[in-house]
Order: structure tokens, then sequence, then C-alpha cells
């Protein structure tokens, strides 16, 4: 059974099933949405309507079960059993992966014959997300929802959708329209993470009914869309927009290059109810109850230059910048709190004291994610290390975007959401899951997220689905049976040979492995870490 993810039983039963232009499909009342979705997603190949009603069919009922786990049998009929709408969901999943490839195409192919089976299945975390950031470089509302697809169709639960850098800001706020009248807009992008500028102006911003389509897409499909609003670095494009939410009298322009800027927000008043302006609005497009505020890479330079910084730290009573930096972060912590959220941040909020009801998104290692969860916090493990799809899948030239350490599918599949210093520790229950990351300084085309995203995100949806045991020869056989599927789809994923001629940018620079230095940033990071 060629399945990805792999279910955590599955068997073989006698029968086949006929999908065809007869076939029938029903559902009970609350699983009519998955009903719907499924018709639309079988219809077209079947040349028929799929009616509610009929003897050889498809059938969607409830059963005492975990809300995401189902039962699916397939003999003459089909019988999808599921704790609710999400298990139901993922039952149909996997039933369409039962189907021949031809079936993932739009139209035709059919009848289809499935072998008898039957699975059992249940994931193994709650939090099973992608980051895609459409902040460095923009991608359609299409684009988006055809990714949310894509996910959906691995069983990912979360989408964490990067909207605001210093490179742009891409969400609409109608009571601060220079955010996308200015900030969504950069004259042109650095080639490579240190090459030449390439003199192309570059933007797009989603309007709150662009967005709201893009929650409803991704609920219907069980995927909760969890925004990032960066602060209070990574805000150049906002302080390009509204110049008095920064540190310097001189304007800035939104930021054309990557890396980390120096350029953060002030610790005004008049800045935090600018921020929460902005909150009430992504507050009523966004029902997730988790709201991502960065909290990384903040330089502190102009704060120890700043004389307002300066007197906020001795008006407080606070020790340094890092401690400022936790008290800015603590006024959007208890707006949120107020309103029934919670704030996720990168792990750098660990550092000068953390929020009482903060997420620690762990990205620099697990140490994060050790320290937080020890301290009781819940974590998301997003390791670098592991799961950022904007490193290098090879070692060759010809890799399209030569940047960080070289992460194979064979290294994404071995990734294990709890760190090995948390297993058998009360404290690993602090787990959520984990997300792979898609960040796109060097990614600058959908058709460049099939590339760096596919097959590894195949490999980590294994890793937040099924048991901690791992078989890569049996998970190698089974994705040689799914890439027939993404090629029925359209993706334009990596082969295991390497890229294709029009996938490989030679010539680009990346930024060179440098494991030491690394290392001792990791360390600083560490000595630095304080208790809450």
């Amino acid at each position: 059974m060629l399945i990805v993810p792999k279910p955590v039983k599955h068997e073989p039963r006698p029968g086949t099933f006929v999908l065809d232009r007869e076939t029938s499909l029903a559902a009970d009342p609350a699983l009519s949405a998955v009903a719907a979705w499924l018709r639309g997603e079988l219809a077209p190949v079947t040349g028929g309507e799929l009616p509610p009603a009929g003897s050889g069919g498809i059938r969607l009922t409830l059963g005492d079960l975990p809300p995401e786990a189902y039962r699916l049998t397939v003999g003459r009929t089909v019988e999808i059993v599921a704790g609710g709408p999400a298990g139901a969901f993922y039952g149909a999943q996997t039933f369409r992966q039962l189907l021949p490839p031809a079936a993932f195409r739009r139209a035709g192919g059919g009848p289809f014959e499935v072998p008898g089976a039957y699975v059992e299945d249940a994931p193994r975390f709650g939090w099973r997300g992608c980051l895609l950031d459409v902040a460095r470089h923009f991608m359609t509302k299409a684009d988006v929802l055809r990714f949310i697809d894509l996910i959906a169709l691995h069983k990912l639960n979360v989408l964490h959708l990067h909207l605001t850098d210093d490179q742009g800001w891409r969400i609409e706020i109608r009571r601060h329209p220079r955010l996308t009248e200015v900030g969504a807009w950069r004259k042109e992008s650095q080639t490579g993470w240190n090459g030449a500028m390439d003199g192309r102006p570059h933007g797009g911003y989603y309007t709150q009914e662009d967005i709201k389509e893009i929650v409803a897409y991704a609920a219907a499909r069980h995927v909760m869309v969890v925004p990032e609003i960066d602060l209070p670095g990574h805000t150049q494009a906002a302080i390009a927009a509204y110049p008095e939410l920064g540190n310097l009298d001189t304007p800035l322009e939104v930021r054309t290059t990557w890396g980390i800027g120096q350029n953060v927000l002030n610790v005004e008043d008049g800045t935090v109810k600018f921020f929460q302006d902005v909150l009430d609005e992504v507050l009523e497009l966004f029902p997730s109850p988790y709201i991502v505020l960065g909290g990384d890479e903040c330089r502190k330079d102009q704060w120890r230059a700043s004389p307002a910084a300066q007197r906020r730290i001795a008006e407080l009573g606070l020790r340094d910048e890092e401690e400022l930096q936790s008290w800015f972060m603590r006024q959007f912590d208890v707006y949120l709190a107020a309103r029934e959220r919670r704030l996720v941040g990168w792990d750098e909020i660990l550092e000068g004291g953390l929020a009482p009801g903060a997420v620690v998104a762990s990205w620099r290692g697990e140490l994060g994610a050790v320290a937080a969860a020890r301290a009781g916090h819940d974590v998301v493990n997003c390791s670098n290390t592991s799961v950022y799809f904007d490193y290098r899948q090879g070692p060759g030239e010809d890799e399209p975007v030569p940047f960080g350490t070289v992460l194979t599918l064979e290294d994404v599949y071995a990734f294990e959401p709890v760190p090995a210093e948390l297993r058998g520790e009360p404290a690993a229950e602090r787990v959520l899951g984990a997300q792979c990351g898609v960040w796109t300084e060097l990614i600058d085309s959908s058709r460049r997220v099939d590339y760096m995203a596919f097959p590894r995100l195949a490999a980590f949806a294994e890793t937040v689905w099924c048991p901690p045991e791992r078989d890569l020869p049996d998970f190698h056989a089974r994705l040689a049976g799914h890439l027939p599927r993404l090629d029925a789809i359209g993706v334009e994923y990596r082969r295991a040979d390497g890229p294709l001629p029009w996938q490989t940018r030679p010539g680009v620079p990346g930024r060179p492995e440098d494991p030491e230095r690394w290392q001792a940033q990791l360390d600083a990071w560490t000595s630095n870490l304080r208790s809450p």
C-alpha cells in the first residue's frame, strides 16, 4: 500500500471497488462538507456527479474515534468511519491515494479499480505544519490555494503564513493603508544571498477578501491558517510606510537585500497602539487561536542609541534591551490573551524572560524547544537543521538555491519532533508537534517552491503523522508510488538524481557553510538564556 504518510495499520482485504460515473457518495450530515469536497475531487475524473444514493458507492459515517482518526474499509463498497470531519477528510485522502495516479488529474481516465483494503489511522501530533514565506517573494492567491491542497494531501493541518518582513508587507490593513501602498513594494531584489541586485520591482499583497478566501479554502481542507506579523524586528517595510514607527530621523525604503537588518520598531506607546490596531483587523480575518508575532533576530543597536528607549528601560526598571524586548512582546501577549488568542514567537522570545502563555517556535536547532518545554511552555519544533526547505538538497554546484547546509530527503525523514533531551520527561508533552519552513529569500516563484518543498515535505509529513519508528527503505518504496501522483498534479519536485536542466541556476552565490561560527553563536545564545 503506497500511502504517504504511512497509515498506522493497513492490510489487504478481499474484493475490488470500481470508481466510475455510476458511483454514489453519501455521508452523515456532520460530514457533508467533507463529502462535498471529495465529490469535487472525484467527479472530474469519473465524468459523473457521484449522487448521494446508490448501491455501489462511498459512505462517510461518524464513529467512536478521536476527531482526527479514521477507519477505511474498501471492498465492493467504500466505508470511511471517522471521529469527526477532520478524520473523515484524512480517510478520504487515503482513499484517493489507493486510486491510480491518473485519478489526480482534473479530467478523464476512469473507471478506476481499487483492491480491497482495511486501514486504521490517526496522527501522532496535533500540530503538523508548514511555514510559507510570502513576504520575501510574493505568491499569488491562486498559488497559495494550490499549496494548501498539496499540504492537505500530505495530511498537514497548519499553514503558517509569514505575511510581513523587511522586504514586504502582504496583508491589507484598512486602518493603515500605507502598509500596502508603500510597504508591499520594493524597487528590486538581491540575487542569491550576497549577489548583485536584479533591477526588477517586486511586490503584491492580499486584500482582506483574499485572506477570507484563503482561510475558508484551508478550513474546508482542515488546515488552520496561522498568520505571522513580525515585530519588533523584521519591520523595515512597515517603517518605510510609517517612519514614526522607527528609531531614525531619516526615511527608509522597503528593504531590497536579505539577512538581519538593523531597523526595528521603537518602543513608544503609539507604536504599540499602531500594531494593536493592525492585530484588531488580523484577528477578524484569522480565527486561529494562535497568532505568530515573530520576536526573532531583533538587533538592539538602535535601542541602545535611542534616548526614548533608554528612558523606557529606566522607567520600567528593566536590566537591559533584552528585557525591553520581553516587555514589548508582553504588551501583545496580554492583548491576545484578552481576546482568547495565544502568542507564538520564535525562540528568541526566551531571552530576557518569556510571556507566560506564549508558545515557542524553536528554530535554532532544538535548544529552545528543550528550554521552553522544561519551563512549562508549549513548543513547536521548527529546527532549521532538519526542516528548513530553503536549505539546498544536494552538494552539487547545479542546485538552484545553493544556500545553507545540505538537507537531504533522508535527513528530513530522520527528523524526530521530540528532542532527545526531552524523551522520557513529562516536559515532552509540551511538544505540540513540528513544522517545516519554506523561506523564500532565494525562492522567487511557485515553480521553485515546488522544487524546494517536494519531495522533502512528504518525508516531513511522516515525521509528524507516524509513530517515531523509521523505515527508510519502506519510505523510499512508498515514495516511488507517490511521485507519479505529484506528476499528475503538476508538482515540479526535485528528482533523486538532481535538478532538471530548467531547475538549475549556476553561479548564484550562497552563504558559505561555517559550522564553527554557527556553533559559537548558538553557544553564546544558550549562555544568555534567562529564566522567565
